[in-house]
């Protein structure tokens, strides 16, 4: 019996080593990683875009795919997250000011209850938030749920070009959203 538990422990092993090897984390690599938490990748340093789909919290389906051709930004959150309500008013006054330059703004909650979410989102943002309570497109996105919030800006390809892993504030991802929105698509 000790024998096949090791044998499990070490299949275990080898199967997260390999895991890792092949998430994001050796994306951020052979980025630009700043001391506070962001790490930006160049146009040509961006991996294929990531799949992001699911139901929305007010209803209804969204594939973050409809968003080609303009910058996405998406916000990964949770009603249960104090920084996640310290960052909302920056994340809705960055959309309201950009959304008319070919951005859009996607969140997802995390680890919540619908109704829990729901209320979070009234009255402190109006774009819309896909509901994920497993995770699931978070881990997809190598976003462990202890760094909620986070923040994705996808290139106008929908590939990945900064992750911040923290609160964010409206001065510091307004210029991001504008640098990556003055950029030609790749597709061009």
């Amino acid at each position: 019996m000790n024998a096949r538990r090791w044998t499990a422990g070490l299949l275990a092993t080898v199967a997260a080593v390999a895991l890792v090897g092949c998430t994001s984390q050796s994306q951020e690599k052979t980025c630009t990683t700043t001391t506070d938490g962001i790490f930006e990748c160049a146009p040509d340093q961006r991996s294929a875009p990531p799949k992001l789909a699911g139901e929305l919290l007010a209803g209804g389906s969204y594939d973050v795919s409809q968003a080609r051709g303009q910058v996405a930004v998406v916000n990964f959150w949770g009603s249960w997250c104090p920084p996640c309500r310290a960052e909302a008013d920056d994340l809705e006054a960055v959309y309201q000011a950009t959304k008319g330059s070919g951005v859009s703004f996607l969140g997802i909650n995390v680890q919540d209850s619908r109704d829990k979410a729901k209320a979070f989102e009234e009255g402190r943002v109006t774009y819309p938030s896909l509901f994920d309570p497993s995770s699931r497109l978070a881990l997809d996105l190598d976003i462990p749920p202890n760094t909620v919030p986070a923040t994705v800006v996808l290139d106008r390809d929908g590939r990945i070009a900064v992750v911040i892993r923290r609160a964010v504030t409206q001065d510091e991802l307004r210029p991001i959203v504008e640098r990556v929105t003055a950029e030609k698509p790749a597709s061009n």
